[in-house]
């Protein structure tokens, strides 16, 4: 359930904070014209999402599908994760950038069809994250993670719009990115423990056992997210180590 929650509430926050930019953008510069593609963008987004989310709830039980489908998700993921954490502070930027580019063009028809395709592949990308990274959820109380997770992000979004100040974004993407790659390499390990059973690794059968206990239902892997949590949590007990010695070093000087 953990894992489901900060799944849905980084994801879904991610694209609230790329969407609020690209309306923010097009009403400074009075591109209201522009405002309905992204609205059609979102929407087709989320078709997609939900859509990618059907099918791979239908797969079924396949320990060869399991396993592929969970190295695609560890590359997919850790390379968007590391990606956004070293360009979370340039995202505003980037997109305003890529958004001028894309509004100015001279046919109104070109301007908005660029304007729907930029803002399909920003929003979509996080929902196949989302999509991806929750088929590898195999508690059974993961809807109830994710609906928590989405309820936190409307309180988010809530707060952000009201006082944005508030929000410590850079500390909010270190921790959830921290959260994401550990839980990243647990899939990695499920993943060769799943393409083991299906028998195309060497020495399967012995690999098989020897992972058995760190699979989500083994011994080792039902306390992993106990441990993933207390990491993230000391990750913010020294970040506000750090913020109070640097403030104190402030004051003193």
């Amino acid at each position: 359930m953990v894992q489901a929650f900060v799944i849905v509430l980084r994801e879904s926050f991610e694209a609230f904070l790329i969407v609020s930019i690209i309306v923010a953008y097009l009403q400074k510069t009075r591109r209201i014209g522009l405002l309905p593609p992204v609205y059609w963008g979102i929407a087709a987004s989320l078709a997609i999402s939900a859509l990618l989310g059907w099918l791979l709830a239908q797969r079924g039980f396949d320990p060869l599908w399991e396993g592929v489908l969970g190295l695609v998700a560890v590359v997919f993921v850790s390379t968007l994760v590391v990606q956004m954490w070293r360009h979370a502070r340039y995202l505003k930027r980037e997109t305003e950038t890529k958004l001028d580019a894309l509004s100015a063009r001279p046919s109104p028809w070109w301007a908005a069809w660029g304007v729907f395709v930029f803002t399909v592949l920003m929003v979509a990308r996080e929902g196949i994250e989302t999509a991806l990274m929750l088929t590898q959820v195999h508690h059974p109380a993961f809807v109830l993670g994710a609906g928590l997770g989405a309820l936190v992000t409307v309180g988010m979004s809530v707060l952000w719009v009201k006082c944005s100040h508030l929000m410590n974004l850079k500390l909010f993407f270190q921790v959830t990115s921290l959260f994401l790659l550990l839980f990243l390499g647990q899939i990695l390990l499920y993943s060769f423990h799943e393409l083991s059973e299906a028998g195309i690794l060497p020495a399967s059968e012995a690999f098989h056992a020897a992972t058995e206990p760190f699979s989500p239902d083994g011994l080792y892997g039902r306390w992993f997210s106990l441990a993933t949590v207390g990491v993230c949590l000391g990750w913010l007990l020294l970040a506000w180590v750090r913020d109070r010695l640097l403030k104190s070093s402030q004051s003193a000087s």
